[in-house]
């Protein structure tokens, strides 16, 4: 998944790739783009090694010098957008800002990042199935370690008294998160909400499910 050292020569297998290709898209960003086309039109179990490296320019030992197999590719696809997402909920969540609109944010940036990167979202849960096991349990993990987050945050709004209580977090979180999942099932970017507008319409469902009765 990340590059690997290089030891330059000859015998680099990165200097297998020539220099007008070293002059376009970096070689692991071709890679990914070229396997996550392929994999959309064809499955990623008849789509081989040799037609990925074809379609994006380069040779079997460019891609061995980044990704270490098929599966490297497929898992990256998915990863990469879960390390953007990662990134932008700690932010948020580390802000000073109160925990409503915390949470808000977080809410409104899960949908727009996930349908900004919707093909290799689709891509990967049609797919991860297929993966090595230690490969899903390392994206189970990555996503777990995400959803925990947003829990102490909603747990942190019910300690403050500006959540109701008598909702479970871990299962608030589970129902927000299964349709942040599902999004790819209906969601079109010609269709007539942009992907601030679901967000925004998600993150206030979340909070309203949140909001405390009003007493009396």
């Amino acid at each position: 998944m990340a590059p690997g050292s290089s030891t330059g020569g000859a015998e680099d297998p990165a200097a297998q790739v020539s220099e007008s290709e070293s002059e376009q898209e970096p070689v692991p960003q071709r890679l990914l783009t070229a396997a996550t086309r392929l994999f959309a039109e064809r499955g990623f179990e008849t789509t081989s090694v040799q037609e990925i490296v074809d379609a994006a320019g380069v040779t079997k030992g460019a891609m061995y010098h980044y990704f270490g197999s098929k599966d490297d590719l497929l898992y990256e696809i998915y990863a990469r957008v879960l390390r953007v997402q990662t990134a932008r909920m700690e932010r948020a969540v580390d802000s000073a800002e109160s925990v409503q609109q915390r949470l808000r944010a977080v809410a409104i940036d899960v949908v727009i990042t996930t349908v900004t990167h919707l093909d290799d979202t689709v891509i990967f849960f049609r797919s991860m199935h297929l993966l090595h096991p230690d490969k899903q349990a390392e994206v189970r993990a990555q996503r777990r370690h995400y959803h925990e987050r947003v829990r102490q945050l909603i747990e942190e709004g019910q300690s403050a008294g500006v959540f109701r209580s008598d909702r479970s977090a871990e299962l608030v979180v589970d129902f927000f998160f299964g349709a942040v999942h599902h999004l790819g099932s209906w969601y079109r970017r010609d269709g007539p909400m942009s992907g601030q507008q679901v967000g925004e319409q998600f993150a206030d469902l979340l909070l309203d499910a949140l909001r405390p009765e009003p007493s009396g």
